[in-house]
């Protein structure tokens, strides 16, 4: 790694699975627990939850998830909501019982991020009524100069827009920031940002679709390994501020791409 490569202004963080381990330890328990709350038949296995991490934002996947169970969209207007705030409502009880980690790693990153005065946001399919009181309950001293929630924007990801206010927010050009997502469609928000974009892969995500990360990885700490290198930046694990100044220096911008 170059010492003299340029830090970042900015990096994009998205949330769930990537900063916090909340698809294994949250969404998927609490959707079991709604749907067992409200007396309806489902019930979301691995494999199951897997699948429906293609779809991005949790009332977006419980909405696919029941029309193609053969739910009609009629009975889906009143029943997604129901479930979406009984499931909200069991997460945050989960978040306050301090029930959802930090990826390992993470605190580590945001805390020499914020030493070398790079801007850090965050850009999310979860909505804001839960994501303020898990940043704010995870990572207490961590100060995230913009947080973009689905709820504050028309289209969620794949989409660009959360990426796009974020940057709006932070004030940067997105060929001075990153991205760091765990998925396909949060890559291709990110990179339809502009963004180059690092890939911190989780049990979930490791099988998805990730042509255009500037390099993929399979976790923060020092033991993770590296999946995907297509410009040769040679990242050395942990994920740390280094390795984010290499991909900066020596990744293409990906200018002009677009969903």
């Amino acid at each position: 790694m170059s010492g003299v490569d340029p830090a970042p202004a900015a990096v994009i963080f998205d949330v769930d699975g990537t900063l916090v381990d909340s698809e294994r330890f949250g969404h998927r328990v609490a959707f079991n627990g709604a749907f067992a709350a409200l007396g309806l038949p489902y019930h979301w296995d691995e494999d199951v939850y897997g699948r429906l991490l293609m779809v991005a934002g949790s009332e977006r996947r419980l909405d696919h998830f029941l029309a193609a169970e053969g739910v009609d969209a009629g009975a889906r207007r009143w029943l997604v909501p129901a479930v979406y705030e009984e499931k909200t409502s069991r997460l945050l009880a989960m978040i306050g019982n301090g029930a959802i980690p930090p990826r390992r790693g993470v605190p580590e990153l945001l805390e020499e991020l914020a030493a070398a005065r790079v801007r850090l946001g965050v850009a999310t399919a979860g909505t804001r009524s839960w994501v303020l009181t898990l940043l704010d309950r995870v990572f207490p001293a961590v100060t995230f100069h913009a947080v973009v929630t689905t709820s504050d924007v028309a289209a969620n990801k794949p989409d660009p827009a959360c990426y796009q206010r974020a940057l709006e927010q932070l004030a940067v050009p997105a060929s001075a920031a990153l991205a760091v997502e765990d998925s396909s469609p949060g890559l291709a928000a990110a990179t339809a940002a502009g963004l180059r974009t690092v890939v911190v892969t989780n049990g979930y995500t490791s099988g998805h679709d990730l042509s255009g990360a500037a390099v993929v990885l399979d976790g923060f700490g020092p033991e993770a390994a590296v999946r995907s290198d297509p410009h040769g930046l040679r990242p050395s694990p942990p994920v740390n501020l280094a390795v984010l100044r290499s991909v900066l220096a020596g990744a293409p911008f990906p200018c002009g791409s677009r969903v």
